[in-house]
């Protein structure tokens, strides 16, 4: 039952102007976010259990924005304990991925795409979560992008017993492989260049085909951002680069990308983003448009 709608709104009011959003966003109360928390809450009534949804979106479609204002009507619209938890912070640390550059492929030292994510982690933290006792404590992973690597398991968040829900987000959250012919072709100049023989992304894609399948079985509704094409992408994601060059001022080994770096880190994740565009529509259980105005529609 919603209870505490005074409050929620003024929390979610609060987290606009905290994330320097338009306060317009606050129409999306009541058209977005408590139909979906009151699809979650009766989902969490039925199955009496941890409810994992998963959040897909391309890079910059407001993922974080999406999960954090979504857990504000959760928690306070609907009295309902929360964990967001975010693919990427569940990234291998730099070393890790510096090995796999050594031994498997030289591209795998860019975050982002199937196989450098530690599946174990998130899988361990999710069932933690989903089976925590009332004073069991999990650690919550986080990933530092300014400095491109792990932060400090003594720095994690910690939750004590179970939450009622999970939000789970990611550009990748729910991706299937894509069909072997379509890995022949290259499908930009990084892929044209630094993967030739298509070694790359033939095991980015045998890694969405296996390790990744048991983390996103356990999902229990996805929820997908579709943005109008990957051109936005770009835009998108420069925005996000330019905040974290303002928070990393002044810290050491930050690892801030310029616009020529930005284009080549992009094309990591053009293939799977393009499917994902192209064949997840279909599938999610939730399907929220992003227009070429940040906007959700519906």
């Amino acid at each position: 039952m919603q209870m505490n709608d005074s409050e929620m709104r003024l929390a979610f009011r609060n987290k606009l102007r905290e994330m320097l959003l338009d306060v317009a966003l606050m129409d999306d109360i009541d058209r977005i976010y408590v139909p979906l928390a009151k699809l979650i809450s009766e989902g969490l009534n039925m199955a009496s259990k941890t409810q994992v949804i998963g959040i897909n979106g391309a890079q910059g479609s407001g993922k974080t924005t999406f999960s954090n204002l979504m857990k504000i009507v959760l928690e306070m619209g609907f009295n309902l304990r929360v964990v967001v938890l975010s693919i990427d912070d569940i990234y291998l640390t730099r070393a890790s991925r510096e090995k796999l550059a050594a031994t498997v492929h030289p591209l795998l030292l860019t975050r982002g795409v199937p196989g450098t994510h530690d599946i174990p982690l998130g899988i361990n933290t999710l069932d933690s979560l989903c089976n925590a006792s009332a004073n069991t404590v999990t650690a919550i992973p986080r990933f530092d992008k300014a400095v491109d690597d792990r932060v400090p398991e003594t720095l994690w968040e910690r939750f004590v017993g179970r939450p009622d829900v999970i939000l789970f987000d990611g550009w990748v959250v729910g991706a299937v492989e894509q069909p072997d012919e379509d890995l022949v072709d290259p499908i930009n100049e990084l892929e044209a260049q630094e993967d030739p023989d298509g070694s790359w992304r033939r095991y980015v894609n045998e890694q969405l085909k296996t390790v990744y399948k048991p983390l996103f079985d356990r999902l229990d509704l996805l929820v997908m951002l579709q943005i109008s094409s990957f051109d936005k992408v770009y835009e998108w994601r420069s925005l996000q680069e330019h905040k974290l060059m303002m928070q990393a001022q002044g810290r050491k080994n930050s690892r801030i990308m310029n616009n020529g770096e930005l284009v080549r880190f992009i094309s990591h994740y053009e293939r799977i983003t393009r499917y994902i565009l192209s064949e997840m529509p279909s599938r999610a259980d939730m399907l929220f448009r992003v227009n070429d105005d940040h906007r959700i529609v519906i």
